[in-house]
């Protein structure tokens, strides 16, 4: 074990520090006495007065500040209060919080947590990633920036969000903190406020674009390769081009995924298999309509027909279950403006110029938003969807929620309290009729950090397709039917963290089963799991004055 630090240096490690918590044996064998109020506090005590201070803070910005502030000097205080309030802090260490952090980065910046590649770095990249503290890294979490959930480009402020992802790593599956690297890829900005903002922590440029861009990109994940091998690569909130090109240039390669495309489907996938135990309709039976065509829609849609192929249908069978509208109408093809990634969807019809024409149209059983099109979903549309089904199923899934296409309010209202509703911001219960209706949030949380905990677990070499079926098909299991009769779609938050143990059980196995795992099987996999999972418990530090860390939980 590493030696351990001693007086004011073990209080400004958060890793280490327990703050008041501190017994007197170790305030005296580590030269704290005078250095901490007199008073020894449990955690719990100590979690009872962050609670009290988060309540008390005016908005969501100030108590996500706060968490930040709590994080960065008690890391292990920070994951028991986060783990034990998850349904009221995840709002608030990401989305919808996030994204107003994300905004204001550069003017709340406190302390510097992750790496900074830029595009100045070129020829360097390992030497900056070797300046990373800890001996072992299982997942590096990436954004450019270039677009933040629904707000665009946010430069290097976008830094937010990696951070907020490895949180949930662990707050969500027990993924240990120090296995997880935030990783910033600031190559400039193209939004003109941030550029001229003298606080903007980021290259105050514009983009760097294509041959020099994917030079950068090859070069960090070679150096990601060989300095911390092994490491899953998540990459996160790249614009639709580059997020299909990473994703079709490293996949195959080593460890690696993008949470828009993929986490996104594999919830929204698992939403629809639990929809279809509330409606009687097999997933075959639907008709999607995509509100949105760009990266996170089409992922969706790609995952679905892959699902669909996989109980029979043909590939072109499953494109036919899906249809796409953007800003230019539905995607047909005689469009010549489709990108590479859209081709699969374009029928061969006449177009249609908007949504409650599309509806009026093709009669979708599912209509899902993924355009940031904050009310887009217009009573006409939901009256007309609600016409020709019993339970439609709508899935606003833009955030943050300023950017949700409808609230849950006007879901049920306007389809008389039957529609199976979830959506990408959280919304509060509805009453209907003398029953209380519980929203369910699609969130990527129920699905990513069980990814990383199962490819930690396995070491696996790749993230495949199969993985996220699994992944879809064990979360739609857990949901109970008490859970449906309320309307959620996903197991409660609460349930979140066995649940992403499910899922690493699922996704480890299977890694083992088709010989894409580095690690010896284990002879009890979800044992296995179980034991990799981080417990924000404090340690004792036993034998500190031989002046070397010895932790018992």
């Amino acid at each position: 074990m590493p030696p351990l630090p001693r007086g004011i240096d073990l209080l400004h490690d958060p890793r280490l520090n327990k703050g008041t918590a501190f017994t007197e044996a170790e305030r005296d064998a580590l030269g704290l006495r005078g250095l901490l109020p007199p008073r020894v506090f449990t955690q719990a005590q100590q979690a009872q007065r962050v609670v009290e201070s988060f309540r008390s803070k005016p908005d969501d910005l100030e108590r996500y500040i706060y968490l930040t502030s709590l994080q960065d000097r008690n890391e292990r205080l920070f994951y028991r209060v986060v783990m034990d309030h998850l349904e009221e802090m995840m709002p608030v260490i990401y989305t919808p919080t996030v994204g107003e952090a994300c905004l204001r980065f550069a003017h709340i910046f406190r302390r510097p947590r992750g790496l900074y590649v830029t595009a100045q770095d070129r020829g360097r990249v390992r030497q900056v990633l070797r300046n990373w503290p800890e001996p072992e890294v299982g997942i590096v979490v990436v954004t450019d920036g270039e677009r933040v959930l629904g707000l665009g480009d946010l430069g290097a402020n976008g830094m937010g969000i990696p951070i907020g992802k490895l949180s949930l790593y662990t707050a969500c599956a027990g993924v240990d903190p120090a296995l997880g690297v935030p990783v910033m890829l600031d190559v400039g900005t193209e939004r003109a406020e941030l550029l001229a903002d003298p606080l903007y922590l980021g290259l105050p440029q514009h983009r760097l674009r294509g041959a020099e861009y994917d030079a950068l990109l090859d070069e960090f994940v070679t150096a990601v390769q060989d300095v911390f091998p092994g490491a899953l690569i998540q990459f996160e909130d790249f614009a639709t081009e580059n997020a299909f090109a990473l994703l079709g240039r490293y996949r195959d390669r080593l460890p690696a995924f993008n949470d828009d495309i993929q986490g996104t489907a594999a919830v929204v996938l698992a939403g629809l298999l639990s929809s279809g135990r509330v409606s009687g309709r097999r997933l075959q039976d639907e008709t999607l309509l995509f509100f949105g065509a760009g990266a996170a829609a089409t992922g969706i849609a790609d995952l679905v027909t892959s699902a669909l192929e996989h109980e029979g249908l043909t590939a072109g069978e499953a494109a036919q279950r899906c249809w796409f509208l953007d800003r230019q109408g539905l995607l047909v093809r005689g469009r010549g403006d489709l990108a590479p990634h859209q081709r699969r969807y374009a029928h061969d019809r006449p177009g249609l110029p908007g949504l409650l024409e599309a509806v009026l149209e093709l009669k979708p059983t599912v209509l899902i938003g993924a355009s940031t099109e904050g009310g887009a979903f217009t009573e006409p549309v939901i009256r007309a969807l609600a016409r020709f089904h019993q339970r439609p199923v709508i899935f606003p899934l833009s955030n943050p929620t300023s950017r949700s296409e409808c609230t849950a309010a006007q879901a049920y209202r306007w389809s008389e309290g039957r529609a199976l509703f979830a959506s990408g911001s959280p919304f509060g219960p509805v009453e209907w009729n003398g029953r209380r209706l519980t929203p369910g949030q699609a969130n990527n949380a129920y699905i990513f950090p069980g990814m990383g905990l199962g490819v930690i677990a396995a070491r696996a070499s790749r993230v495949t397709d199969a993985m996220f079926h699994l992944a879809a098909r064990t979360l739609a299991g857990l949901v109970s039917p008490a859970a449906l009769e309320q309307g959620l779609l996903f197991p409660p938050l609460g349930e979140i963290r066995e649940a992403s143990r499910a899922i690493a059980t699922a996704v480890a196995r299977h890694a083992w089963e088709e010989g894409l795992a580095r690690r010896p099987r284990p002879s009890d996999v979800e044992a296995h799991v179980r034991s990799l999972m981080y417990r924000p418990e404090y340690p004792s530090y036993v034998g500190a004055g031989l002046g070397r860390l010895t932790e018992s939980a």
